[in-house]
């Protein structure tokens, strides 16, 4: 569908407006009393995020972002999924699967007795998609924009046959520097440390970064605190139907190679992901869906 037709549809007047942007990809904008969001309808992307008692965003996107079709958006929150990290067969696959990279279309919007703002998006199958995902599945993903973000992506398996999923909301959330932040809630769980051959730790204590950090955490259904001096806030990451949960920094060294995070954009965000993943991929039966959510909130300090 075009902008236009998009408005026609599922616009509202004052809160939800549909444009093409970079890269001639479709963007939803919302804009409410509580909250602002950007949208990208390829991948069902959340870009950005910022309730409106915050001065910064509390979903970081880079300012060196690529918009291009088929291509990845370097922050917002990524929908990882059919599968987590590598495929497990299929080096030529590509890592994360392919939700992030295809056309979603736009299924619904609708203002919230609250006041918040929501959007429904639907996986748009294509043949590559079937080549890579040969199972009967229908992906959604509910967007509700306020004083809160609520993302919830959830699988419904139309098949005849149980399916395995891996699956993440690999969001970026903006932060002062990635130097002084502690991350709360994780302590004592049990890590794969990707940067360290996938090793298996404990966590003591909160997280703190002084390098590259890529670690799954696993068996976990906790909420997690992002403590963030600089900026003077808390970020809550809140979650259900999600065992496992993913913290990443890049670091300078990879951010560098990666090109589109800027000199020092890597130092400014922290990827706390709400995931099932490694020990806890999930099956979801035949006539069954599996609903993954995460709420984010800021509370200033």
């Amino acid at each position: 569908m075009t902008p236009a037709q998009l408005n026609a549809q599922f616009g509202i007047a004052g809160q939800l407006v549909f444009e093409e942007g970079q890269g001639g990809l479709t963007f939803a904008r919302i804009d409410n009393a509580q909250g602002e969001a950007v949208l990208c309808l390829q991948g069902a992307h959340l870009v950005s995020w910022r309730p409106k008692d915050q001065a910064e965003p509390v979903v970081w996107v880079s300012d060196l972002a690529k918009y291009a079709p088929g291509k990845s958006i370097r922050g917002g929150a990524p929908v990882c999924w059919p599968w987590f990290g590598a495929h497990k067969t299929e080096s030529g696959f590509p890592g994360h699967g392919y939700a992030r990279t295809v056309p979603w279309a736009v299924t619904g919007s609708a203002v919230l007795a609250d006041g918040a703002t929501e959007i429904t998006l639907t996986l748009i199958e294509n043949d590559q998609a079937r080549a890579q995902w040969p199972h009967n599945t229908r992906v959604e993903l509910r967007a509700v924009v306020g004083a809160k973000l609520t993302l919830s992506l959830t699988t419904t398996n139309q098949g005849d046959a149980p399916v395995e999923i891996g699956e993440a909301l690999h969001t970026y959330l903006r932060i002062g520097d990635i130097g002084e932040i502690a991350i709360t809630g994780l302590e004592g769980c049990t890590y794969l440390d990707k940067v360290d051959g996938g090793q298996r730790k404990t966590q003591a204590g909160a997280v703190t970064c002084t390098g590259e950090v890529d670690r799954v955490y696993v068996n976990t259904t906790a909420a997690c605190v992002i403590e963030d001096a600089r900026l003077k806030r808390n970020v809550l990451i809140e979650k259900t139907g999600s065992a496992a949960t993913v913290v990443w920094t890049p670091w300078t060294e990879k951010a560098d190679k990666m090109g589109d995070f800027g000199p020092d954009g890597w130092r400014r965000m922290v990827c706390v992901e709400s995931a099932n993943a490694a020990d806890n991929v999930v099956t979801v039966a035949p006539g069954q869906s599996h609903t993954l959510t995460a709420v984010y909130s800021a509370q200033t300090l």
